[in-house]
């Protein structure tokens, strides 16, 4: 695999196209109301009879923030009432105990990952009595490899709070800067010094956390070339262990937030692409392996080692370690991935905790993957995290004749090869340097959902292989 991306700025320029990141294949709008509590527990149930039970991640969401970003996108609701986290917390233990229910005690729980929202929006005591709400219910491992990870925002957290969190055993943590610039961060509502930020990377380190990763956006408003290249020198200077540089989608229509946003202070797409080659470039020179889709990392952190050996994973928290686990989602809007399933809560706070207050696992919707689902899945997997489609793999899992069955996704590839951005071999199909910046578009290729056309016939399915 081409671990270094060539940057063509004509070519990135003519593929841009809306499209999935690819946390999941199939993507969430293929979720469907169909799928409910009853069909949950069956699949959980079904997953706890495999042969050798997969081990277990948890995901937990927070919803609250204290201020909006203008940018954001994500499932939050805005509140300094830090009595509404105690409330949901009754709720949410509700649900970790019905979850847990649905699962053999012995399956093992690797991974813990805090998201939102704002996670830090609870103290370190009240995160420290989530965990241990789910300890005991849950079996955690005592791998040298399990993580405990949360999402912090430096403005609301201080070194003392990182030494209670590590104390309750959170060994990574990801923190939100977008961007140092004050003009941008200004224009975005977000202000945020660098000495803050600062402290808590280097306070995570003092006690003990395994690796820290900080997030940065290309093509917010005001953005420009000189100050961007500031924030890229002194994030590069605190030397975290990974980083995440997600391109900006100005969306007002889909979230109201980014309406406060001035379309007229936008980047070109011109200077926005300048911005994404000098990230590329600068942290690449420092030092950084470009991962995939916007990710980066230093060559000894797991995530890049996971790429060597082949073990990388790609879901809904982002690249990870743990590629052979089932998935549970707590708290509103949550996703899980359990067996050949995928099912969410729901997305507004009242419904979610309706559903707990009478008893109920709260889905809302969901999907039971075809044997055409899960084929495809593993094809995207592979390309998005290795930057590759195994070809000869995917023949003797599936009993499949790989040229016949995906005939119409190979003409669909047609002009990226042509166009130098894949090469296909006997055995393999191969994003090229100057295609590791274009997986999407690739993937894209293989996403029978995009495509009206029906499938091809259902692959004699075999996972013993």
């Amino acid at each position: 695999m081409a671990r270094l991306p060539a940057f063509d700025a004509a070519l990135l320029k003519r593929y841009d196209r809306p499209g999935p990141r690819y946390t999941s294949y199939p993507t969430a709008p293929q979720f469907s109301s169909a799928f409910g509590e009853a069909e949950l527990r069956d699949c959980a149930a079904a997953s706890n009879g495999d042969p050798i039970p997969r081990r277990l991640s948890l995901y937990v969401h927070v919803p609250f923030c204290m201020s909006p970003c203008f940018y954001c996108g994500c499932n939050r609701i805005i509140t300094r009432d830090l009595g509404r986290g105690e409330t949901y917390l009754v709720r949410l233990y509700r649900e970790i105990a019905m979850m847990a229910e649905l699962f053999d005690r012995d399956r093992e729980v690797i991974q813990l990952h805090f998201g939102g929202g704002t996670p830090n929006f609870l103290s370190p005591a009240q995160l420290g009595e989530v965990v241990e709400t789910l300890r005991s219910h849950f079996h955690f491992s005592d791998s040298r490899d399990r993580d405990l990870s949360i999402e912090l925002d430096p403005r609301f957290v201080t070194p003392a709070d990182v030494a209670e969190l590590a104390a309750i055993g959170f060994n990574r943590a990801s923190l939100g800067v977008q961007d140092f610039d004050p003009v941008v961060q200004q224009a975005v509502n977000r202000i945020q010094s660098v000495e803050e930020t600062v402290a808590i990377i280097e306070a995570c380190r003092e006690h003990g956390f395994r690796s820290v990763n900080v997030d940065l956006i290309y093509g917010l408003p005001k953005q420009n070339p000189e100050g961007f290249s500031r924030t890229l020198d002194t994030v590069a200077q605190a030397r975290p262990d990974r980083l995440a540089v997600y391109s900006y989608a100005h969306l007002p229509a889909m979230f109201k937030p980014q309406r406060q946003i001035d379309e007229a202070d936008l980047p070109t797409p011109e200077v926005k692409l300048g911005l994404l080659q000098m990230a590329i470039e600068k942290l690449t020179a420092a030092g950084y392996a470009y991962i995939g889709m916007d990710h980066f990392a230093l060559p000894d952190d797991d995530l890049a080692t996971a790429q060597d050996r082949g073990g990388l994973h790609r879901n809904f928290m982002g690249y990870t370690t743990h590629a052979d686990t089932d998935l549970v989602g707590l708290g509103v809007s949550a996703i899980s991935h359990i067996g050949d399933s995928f099912s969410q809560n729901p997305r507004d706070l009242p419904s979610w905790q309706i559903a707990l207050d009478e008893g109920r696992l709260p889905v809302f919707r969901g999907m039971r993957l075809t044997e055409d689902d899960q084929l495809r899945a593993d094809l995207i997997q592979s390309l998005m995290c290795q930057g590759e489609i195994p070809i000869d793999a995917l023949e003797r899992r599936y009993l499949i004749d790989f040229a016949d069955y995906f005939a119409d996704a190979l003409d669909k590839l047609h002009p990226l090869v042509e166009d130098g951005l894949v090469r296909v071999e006997e055995k393999r199909i191969v994003a090229t340097s100057r295609g590791r910046l274009l997986l999407r578009n690739m993937a894209m290729c293989f996403d029978r959902y995009l495509d009206p056309s029906p499938a091809p016939a259902t692959p004699r399915f075999s996972r013993a292989i």
